[in-house]
């Protein structure tokens, strides 16, 4: 699907997922400051305690609060939150219990872990809580806080369960405040106002990986957002040229003389050594160009708006983030 048959104007809680490897970590940053752009404000959460958007934007460790972290072109903020779940877990105590300072030296005996040993959905429970916490949140004029929440997710091999709270706690709790929390939390993942985005490669198991976990938030009721295609390569070689190449068709000595001519050899032995080489590289690149044209095939299966980000030549600084996210806006996903 193209990218602009569908937009996200009406969605706030951006969920990022992908295969490792993927760049989840920074296209969810950059989308962050793609969707702040023009003076929004947009909350960036991560939940796997990597540390990984203090990495992206070259900061020191988060802590577990809402911090201000980049200015996006056009003066909009995005702030920053390293949810940590035993922190997530006396916020929770005091809010339904009022046993804040009782939870903290049940924390000290490692209660939290203890809990989530026992039923594992509830620590995503309680980080999931806190970000939809923040999607609803409203200022005393009325309004909401963030225009936009972007979360940092599990990888796609998880995300479903992640996500599906009230069939993690099914088990858990039937009745009372857990319950209630976990329904909250699941009004929001579930509602038009998310979408879960996947981050892939051109390649086979992150395609793959991003076509099950398509497959798996359908059949959870979750809302299915778009695809990310990162790290593209632009080939820089005619058609004419791969197709020979894959065909085995390229003419090392047609190699040789145009090397020759371009002054960069003088067209003896050196120049063949050259020219094979290259003809190999070629060949190689119109390989690869092959197999993502069938991992492009691939995914038009899933029928989702997709989104193709540049491999960053040198490399993912802050610079490069905002480049990513230019590349986002000009597509249409923010």
């Amino acid at each position: 699907m193209r990218a602009r048959d569908t937009d996200w104007d009406g969605v706030r809680l951006h969920v990022v997922t992908g295969k490792g490897g993927t760049g989840k970590t920074t296209v969810a940053a950059a989308l962050a400051l793609a969707l702040a752009a023009g003076g929004r404000k947009v909350l960036l959460v991560e939940v796997e305690g990597r540390q990984g958007i203090s990495r992206v934007f070259d900061l020191p460790p988060l802590p577990y609060e809402e911090r201000k972290i980049a200015v996006a072109p056009g003066g909009g903020d995005v702030y920053a939150l390293a949810v940590d779940a035993e922190e997530a877990m006396l916020e929770y105590l005091e809010m339904f219990y009022g046993m804040r300072r009782a939870g903290r030296a049940l924390s000290k005996i490692g209660i939290v872990d203890f809990a989530t040993t026992i039923a594992p959905g509830f620590r995503d429970v309680l980080v999931t809580g806190k970000t939809s916490e923040a999607v609803r949140r409203k200022g005393k004029d009325g309004k909401r806080v963030y225009d936009a929440v972007v979360l940092d997710a599990p990888p796609t091999g998880r995300i479903a369960r992640f996500l599906n709270v009230t069939n993690e706690v099914a088990g858990l709790a039937r009745v009372g405040p857990i319950k209630n929390h976990a329904d909250l939390v699941n009004g929001v993942v579930s509602s038009p106002e998310t979408a879960v985005h996947f981050v892939t490669l051109l390649e086979e198991m992150p395609v793959q990986e991003t076509l099950d976990g398509l497959r798996e938030l359908r059949a959870a009721g979750l809302p299915p957002g778009g695809i990310f295609v990162n790290m593209v390569r632009e080939s820089l070689l005619p058609a004419s040229v791969l197709e020979a190449a894959a065909e085995d068709r390229l003419d090392p000595t047609e190699l040789v003389l145009g090397l020759k001519a371009a002054g960069l050899t003088d067209g003896g032995s050196g120049a063949v050594a050259v020219a094979e080489a290259l003809t190999e590289e070629i060949a190689e690149h119109a390989r690869r160009t092959e197999l993502e044209r069938h991992e492009r095939r691939a995914l038009d299966k899933a029928a989702r708006p997709r989104y193709d980000l540049p491999l960053l030549a040198d490399g993912v600084d802050l610079s490069g983030l905002y480049e990513l996210a230019e590349s986002i806006r000009t597509q249409g996903a923010a």
